[in-house]
């Protein structure tokens, strides 16, 4: 038994630079401001409706513990019978959230739900309160680079030397771009949810627009900065993703649902995968998730008409594009930007992908097929494929 699994709407706030904007914030409250301004924005949804509620957090103390699901849930002030639960695939959080809600939708356990992520970097630096086992090493099961994600990235130069820092330099720089002009044509803040802020120093204030881009990035500017995980190494602060703060959330149902309600469809999915490969080369965890969908979906890579894929560096999402032969600049790929330039609150940044998409599925009615793809610590990727529902054919 299976049933079709819709994306009804998408959000997120906007994200901060980590202990900065939201520095006076809590991470639940950041999840309950999204969450309630996706049901705002979605008003023929009953709240009572509502079967689980599922919430992304790659570090689940604080903050974001005390199963963060259940908690919004209630903060966000969801009737009792709702309930949630918590998800933890660090980077594909709120990817893994939307494919757990999408299984029980399919099967017929639930109709309407909602999934999402969270991350407070300012509150829960990345790797705090980790304690490997010591195995790990002491078997060589891991080696220590697996756990420094700069340093994973530093191993997929390595590997693929002819992808170089200027090429990912390059590909930094058009992130910031893409993204600056999508902000200037207003396609990003279309989805960003304004949140309260609260500073020490200036009081209250709205935030209303990503705190991370920088618009006036050179490639000059790129290539003088530090490469802080090897001397004379290629990946830096300016081709990679910040450390971030931020929240984001879905609305997923079943197609049938979604028709007796009368809410707008703004992808269909296809399939998921996730794959697993040796943790010191983290970043290349996309190309196998996505094979193994397009393989389940019984799709080509030529078939893929849009492609959101998270930069957590772009020498990742370089290896990704080598592998499937798109130009580096290629017009499929990341219609606004990415984490490059607006962040990556880690267990936040699936459904920002999905977010994407589903406007560059609006835009382009010609594409019928898209993913959602991103690497995951510890040697993983995940990847979404995703149905526009706009598909005029290919006319």
């Amino acid at each position: 038994m299976s049933r079709s699994v819709v994306l009804v709407d998408a959000v997120r706030t906007p994200f901060g630079k980590a202990g900065s904007l939201y520095a006076g914030t809590r991470a639940d409250d950041l999840m309950v401001r999204a969450l309630r301004g996706l049901l705002e924005r979605n008003p023929k949804v009953s709240p009572q409706d509502i079967d689980d509620v599922a919430i992304a957090a790659a570090t689940q103390t604080g903050d974001q513990g005390m199963n963060i699901g259940r908690s919004v849930a209630l903060l966000a002030g969801l009737p009792n019978s709702v309930p949630g639960y918590s998800v933890d695939r660090w980077c594909a959080g709120a990817l893994t959230a939307v494919t757990t809600i999408s299984g029980a939708i399919a099967m017929g356990a639930y109709e309407i739900a909602i999934a999402g992520g969270v991350e407070h970097m300012g509150n829960h630096p990345i790797g705090d309160g980790i304690d490997p086992n010591p195995r790990y090493f002491a078997e060589k099961i891991v080696d220590g680079d697996a756990l420094s994600m700069g340093a994973t990235a530093e191993r997929l130069h390595d590997r693929f030397p002819h992808l170089t820092k200027e090429r990912a330099d390059k590909y930094a720089l058009n992130s910031q771009i893409k993204t600056a002009k999508a902000y200037k044509e207003g396609k990003i803040q279309r989805d960003l949810i304004p949140v309260a802020t609260r500073s020490v120093e200036f009081g209250w204030g709205i935030a209303t627009v990503d705190e991370p881009p920088r618009p006036a990035t050179t490639l000059e500017g790129l290539a003088g900065l530090k490469t802080p995980f090897r001397s004379a190494g290629r990946v830096s602060a300016g081709n990679s993703s910040g450390l971030n703060d931020g929240a984001s959330a879905a609305l997923l149902a079943s197609e049938e649902k979604a028709a007796e309600l009368g809410l707008g469809v703004k992808a269909r999915l296809v399939t998921f995968a996730f794959a697993g490969v040796e943790p010191e080369v983290m970043g290349y965890g996309p190309i196998p998730s996505t094979q193994k969908a397009l393989a389940k979906a019984g799709l080509k890579i030529s078939d893929i008409g849009l492609i959101e894929i998270n930069e957590a560096f772009a020498i990742q999402v370089l290896t990704f594009l080598d592998h499937f032969g798109f130009a580096d600049d290629d017009p499929r790929v990341n219609l606004y930007g990415g984490a490059i330039a607006v962040g990556h609150p880690l267990a936040s940044s699936g459904v920002r992908l999905m977010l994407n998409l589903a406007r560059g599925f609006e835009e382009r009615p010609e594409v019928r097929y898209g993913i959602t793809t991103l690497c995951i610590g510890l040697g993983m990727g995940g990847t979404v494929i995703w149905e526009n529902p706009n598909w005029n054919g290919g006319k």
